[in-house]
C-alpha cells in the first residue's frame, strides 16, 4: 500500500532559511508600513524565492501493514475439570475464535496454560502469556483473553504491558465447597506410640463456621481404615494415629462430600510419617559360660539403638560347694521382675545355651510363651544341653512356641560347612550372604525334628541349622528363631577364613524385631521416572496376582514376573497424580504420586477477586461465561475497551516502510527566475 506526503529538502541549512525568512518578513513589513509601491510584487518574489530554497518534493511511501495480535490464554489446570467448566471454556473459545476471524487486520493466537511446571505449584497463566508474547512487539498487541475460573497463582502483570485484558470466567457465581486441611503433621514418630495430626474442615462460601455441624473423617494407615472421627466445621482438631511398625507409614484422612460440594479432590489429606524405634530393649540370658558367649553380647552392644540387659547363670541354685558367702553375689536374680512385671518391655529375648536348671520356674516360662504369642520375639541359640532330656527347654512350656524339637542325645560332633537352603536363598535373612565355599567349618550341631517353620540353613547333610517361625495370629504374631549350633563363634574368630556372622546375626535380630526390609512376605511399590515398579517378595515359587487401582477408581490385575529368587516385579506407566492402591490377598500398599493437595483445589470456587486489579480502571473487563460471550470489535486511541455486549481489541495500525520515491514539485531555478521577474516588476512599478 502507498501513502503520499510532501516533504522539504532545502538548498541551504535550516538556520540560513530561518535568517532569510525573518529578514524578508521584516523588509516586507517595513514596506507595508511605508505604503511603498510594488510591495505586493516583492512579497510574491520573496515567496517564490523561499519555495526555490526549500525545494518541496512529492514523497511516496510503500508501506506494509502488520496485523494486530490477540492472544487467548486457555486455562487447562486441574480445577477446570470441575463440573462443566471445561465445556464452558471450550465453547467460549470457539465463539471468540470465530468473532476474531471476522475482524480485519487481526491475528489470533491460542496457548494452553495452567499446569504447574518446574516445581511451581498452582495455576500459572501470566508466566505462560509472557513466554507467548515475547516475540510480539508492543505496537502490535491488540489484547489478551484469559479463559479461566479466576484462581491464578503466579505473578500478575500490569495491563499496559499487554493491552486490554479480558477475563472470561468459567464456573458460576456463589459456588460453595467443603475442604479438609492438614494444619500440622509430624515427620517422625516412635513405633508403638501415637502421633497427632491437626486437621480442619472449612465450608467455603457457606455460612459462618461453627460447632453446630460436623463432618465424619475416615482415618487410614497404609490403606487400612483404623478410625472414624467427627470433625466440627471451622475448628482445628487433633487426630491420633498409632504407629505399629518401623519405616514410612502413609496416613490419609478423608471426609465425605458436603451439601454443595464442587469437588472431592480437597476432601482428603495425606501425610507420610516415618516410624522409628526407640532404643530397643533386649534381654540376653546366657547359660554355662562357653567360648561363643560373647558373640551375642558383642553384636547387641555394638548397636547404639539397643539397650541390652545381660545375665549369665554362673551358679544354679542346686549347686553345693564350699564357696564362701562373701564371694557370692548379694543381689538375687530378679526373676519375678524380668519374667512377669517387665517382660512386655523387652523387644527381644535371647536364650544363649540356657538349659533347664530350675532357676526360672515353669510359670515364668509360660509367661514367655504368652509373650511370644502376643507379638514378642524369642531367639534360642542351643548347645549340647538342648539334646539332654533332663536339661532341654523343649520339655517346658516354651515347647509350644519352638518349631524344632531335639532328638534325644542327638549331638553331632563332626565337621560340616553351613549351607543356605533353597528357602534360605529366597529369604531376606540369608539371601545374598556370599559364597559359602569360602566359609569356615563348624564342628557341632544339635539334631532336631522340625515340626513347623522355615529352614533357612542346613548343617550336616540336610540337618536343620537355622529355623524361623511365626507364632500367633496375623497382625499380632510373634517370632521365634532357633540356631541349632553353638559354633558360630568360629566365624567370629576368623577360623578358616570365618564367615558372615555379623551380617547374619544382625539380619536375624532385625527380622525378629520386625524390621520391614527383612520381611519375607512383602508387597511394595516405588516410582521410577514416569513408571511405577511393583515388587512382591515371597518364599513361594510364584507370586499371586495383585490388584492395581488408579486414583480414578479404575482397577486392573497385574501378573508379576520373577526378577531374582524370591522377588517378583512388574512395571507400568503412571498416567496421573493421586493415590494408587496395590493389594493382594494379604497386603495393601498405597503410593502417592505427584502433589496430593494441589493448590488449585485449596479454594476451587470461581472468583473475580484475584484478576480484578488487572482489569481495573478501564484496562479490561471480567465476564462470566454463564452470562454469554460478548462480541469482539476493534477500538483505537483512548476509547473504552469494553461495553454492553462487546469486548474491544486495540487497533494499532502498525506498519513498516518497504519502499520510498521522491519527486521535485517545481525546479528551484524556475522559482528563482520567477522571483527575479517579480522583483523587476516591483522596480518597474516603483519607477512610474
Amino acid at each position: 500500500m502507498s501513502e503520499y506526503s510532501i516533504t522539504l529538502a532545502p538548498l541551504v541549512p535550516w538556520w540560513a532559511v530561518a535568517v532569510l525568512a525573518i529578514a524578508g518578513i521584516l523588509l516586507l513589513g517595513f514596506a507595508l508600513w511605508r505604503r511603498a509601491r510594488g510591495t505586493g510584487w516583492r512579497g510574491l518574489a520573496f515567496a517564490f524565492v523561499m519555495i526555490g530554497l526549500l525545494q518541496p518534493r512529492w514523497l511516496e511511501e510503500q508501506r506494509e501493514y502488520h496485523p494486530d495480535i490477540a492472544i487467548a490464554v486457555v486455562d487447562k489446570s486441574l480445577s477446570q475439570a470441575i463440573g462443566e467448566r471445561a465445556e464452558q471454556r471450550d465453547d467460549a473459545l470457539e465463539l471468540l475464535r470465530n468473532n476474531a476471524a471476522r475482524l480485519p487486520n487481526l491475528e489470533w493466537r491460542e496457548i494452553s496454560a495452567g499446569r504447574s511446571e518446574d516445581g511451581q505449584p498452582g495455576t500459572r497463566l501470566f508466566s505462560e502469556w509472557r513466554k507467548a508474547a515475547a516475540d510480539v512487539p508492543q505496537g502490535r498487541r491488540a489484547g489478551v483473553f484469559f479463559l479461566t475460573d479466576g484462581q491464578v497463582h503466579d505473578e500478575r502483570f500490569a495491563s499496559d504491558v499487554m493491552g486490554p485484558v479480558h477475563v472470561l470466567l468459567t464456573g458460576a457465581k456463589g459456588e460453595r465447597d467443603r475442604r479438609l486441611r492438614l494444619l500440622q503433621a509430624p515427620k517422625y514418630g516412635i513405633v508403638g506410640s501415637k502421633i497427632t495430626l491437626e486437621v480442619q474442615v472449612d465450608d467455603l462460601g457457606g455460612p459462618e463456621d461453627g460447632v453446630q455441624e460436623a463432618a465424619l473423617a475416615t482415618v487410614r494407615r497404609d490403606g487400612k481404615t483404623i478410625d472414624v472421627v467427627p470433625v466440627p466445621l471451622g475448628i482445628p482438631i487433633p487426630v491420633e494415629v498409632p504407629l505399629v511398625r518401623a519405616g514410612p507409614a502413609l496416613i490419609d484422612i478423608e471426609i465425605g462430600p458436603g451439601e454443595h460440594e464442587l469437588t472431592q479432590e480437597n476432601n482428603r489429606v495425606v501425610a507420610s510419617v516415618s516410624g522409628v524405634r526407640d532404643r530397643l530393649r533386649v534381654l540376653l540370658i546366657s547359660g554355662k559360660p562357653h567360648a561363643g558367649e560373647r558373640v551375642w553380647r558383642n553384636l547387641l552392644k555394638s548397636d547404639p539403638a539397643v539397650d541390652l540387659v545381660h545375665f549369665t547363670i554362673l551358679r544354679p541354685p542346686e549347686k553345693q560347694d564350699a564357696t564362701p558367702i562373701r564371694e557370692l553375689s548379694l543381689i538375687a536374680f530378679p526373676i519375678r521382675e524380668l519374667f512377669q512385671e517387665k517382660l512386655d518391655d523387652f523387644d527381644l529375648i535371647v536364650f544363649d545355651r540356657y538349659t533347664r536348671r530350675g532357676l526360672i520356674p515353669p510359670g515364668y516360662l509360660q509367661n514367655i510363651a504368652e509373650y511370644v504369642r502376643n507379638g514378642g520375639a524369642l531367639l534360642q541359640a542351643v548347645g549340647p544341653g538342648y539334646a539332654d532330656p533332663y536339661l532341654t527347654l523343649s520339655e517346658t512350656p516354651l515347647a509350644a512356641v519352638m518349631p524344632a524339637r531335639p532328638v534325644p542325645q542327638g549331638v553331632l560332633e563332626e565337621t560340616f560347612l553351613p549351607q543356605v537352603s533353597d528357602v534360605g536363598e529366597r529369604h531376606p535373612v540369608t539371601k545374598n550372604l556370599g559364597g559359602n565355599e569360602s566359609w569356615g567349618r563348624w564342628y557341632r550341631q544339635i539334631m532336631t525334628n522340625p515340626t513347623r517353620g522355615q529352614i533357612l540353613m542346613n548343617g550336616v547333610g540336610t540337618t536343620p541349622l537355622l529355623v524361623l517361625e511365626r507364632i500367633g495370629n496375623r497382625g499380632r504374631e510373634g517370632r521365634v528363631a532357633q540356631f541349632l549350633s553353638d559354633h558360630i563363634w568360629l566365624w567370629a574368630r576368623g577360623y578358616e577364613g570365618g564367615g558372615p556372622h555379623g551380617e547374619l546375626l544382625r539380619r536375624l535380630a532385625h527380622w525378629l524385631m520386625k524390621e520391614p526390609e527383612l520381611e519375607e512376605e512383602l508387597l511394595s511399590a516405588r516410582i521410577s521416572g514416569d513408571k511405577m515398579v511393583v515388587e512382591r517378595r515371597t518364599l513361594g515359587e510364584t507370586a499371586p496376582e495383585v490388584r492395581f487401582t488408579h486414583p480414578s477408581g479404575e482397577a486392573e490385575q497385574l501378573t508379576l514376573e520373577q526378577v531374582t529368587p524370591g522377588v517378583f516385579a512388574a512395571t507400568l506407566p503412571v498416567a496421573g497424580q493421586g493415590l494408587y492402591r496395590i493389594e493382594d490377598e494379604r497386603h495393601t500398599v498405597v503410593v502417592p504420586v505427584g502433589t496430593l493437595d494441589p493448590l488449585e483445589f485449596d479454594d476451587p470456587r470461581a472468583s473475580e477477586e484475584i484478576l480484578e486489579p488487572v482489569t481495573a480502571d478501564g484496562a479490561g473487563s471480567i465476564t462470566w461465561i454463564d452470562d454469554g460471550v460478548p462480541a469482539l470489535r476493534k477500538v483505537s486511541g483512548d476509547r473504552s475497551v469494553s461495553g454492553r455486549g462487546w469486548l474491544g481489541l486495540r487497533s494499532n495500525n502498525a506498519y513498516s516502510v518497504t519502499g520510498l520515491q521522491q519527486k521535485q514539485l517545481v525546479p528551484s531555478w524556475l522559482m528563482f527566475m520567477l522571483g527575479a521577474a517579480l522583483l523587476a516588476m516591483a522596480w518597474w512599478r516603483e519607477a512610474r
